[in-house]
């Protein structure tokens, strides 16, 4: 019996893929940024911009491997013999995959903090912190509850409030951040949360916010985009060392 074909470079791509999904479902967990067997994470499958990658239908993300990831099509049809993801993922992920080009990679949670900022009426991510200004101008705001999305017209809506930028706060209900790879956007997710927290934490004492003023905040932001690179890809190798120690099956 011949040995089968070695995997060429978009073999090796796809796969790739579906291990770094797995990783950040896993990080996730770790970090406590996760919501029992809801919410959801997606990356395009390499070469593609009619197919992502999801993770499985209410499946903990503790026990997602890279072989559970579910190829879906732009319909919401699974390209294998996995079930299809569940109804409200595909209909954000689909839509904001569609109609944000930068959004290779599109994050969804009901993390703590960030949540708790979004049910606060009219309260933004303020400039009063220096962690914060990494997102200085890249938050988009969809103040409007609009139920579950369990349509197509829903995830328009969501992926027009976040237009071209990095970060969408959903009014009562959570976040979306997306990025060029899953690296960048798990960076985000990341820190987001940090300054969500720092901002919720000195909300409650009562007392007034010290704003940065905004010239200070845009250069700062500046700033800090020439390190984008390094640190999303630096962070994302740590955390993957961290799950190679404690939990390799995520990469089976």
């Amino acid at each position: 019996m011949a040995d089968p074909a070695p995997l060429g470079p978009q073999d090796d791509a796809a796969w790739q893929a579906r291990v770094d999904l797995a990783a950040i479902l896993r990080i996730a967990v770790h970090l406590d940024l996760h919501e029992g067997v809801d919410n959801h994470f997606s990356v395009l499958a390499p070469g593609r911009i009619d197919r992502f990658l999801i993770n499985p239908h209410r499946r903990h993300w503790s026990e997602v491997r890279a072989s559970d990831i579910v190829e879906v099509d732009h319909q919401g049809q699974p390209v294998d013999d996995k079930s299809p993801p569940e109804a409200t993922a595909f209909h954000i992920h689909s839509r904001i995959h569609l109609q944000c080009p930068h959004a290779k990679c599109v994050l969804h949670t009901h993390m703590r903090y960030a949540t708790a900022l979004s049910m606060l009426d009219g309260v933004r991510l303020e400039p009063a912190v220096q962690g914060a200004l990494k997102f200085y101008g890249q938050i988009a705001y969809d103040d409007m509850f609009g139920g579950l999305a369990l349509a197509a017209d829903e995830g328009d809506r969501m992926a027009a409030a976040l237009g071209d930028r990095r970060i969408l706060i959903q009014a009562n209900h959570g976040v979306v951040v997306v990025g060029p790879t899953v690296a960048h956007a798990f960076n985000d997710l990341y820190y987001l949360e940090r300054v969500c927290r720092a901002q919720i934490t000195a909300m409650s004492s009562g007392a007034t916010l010290k704003r940065i003023p905004q010239d200070v905040a845009q250069h700062t932001f500046e700033q800090m985009q020439g390190d984008r690179d390094d640190q999303a890809l630096h962070h994302f190798a740590a955390m993957k060392r961290i799950l190679d120690r404690s939990a390799q099956d995520y990469a089976s």
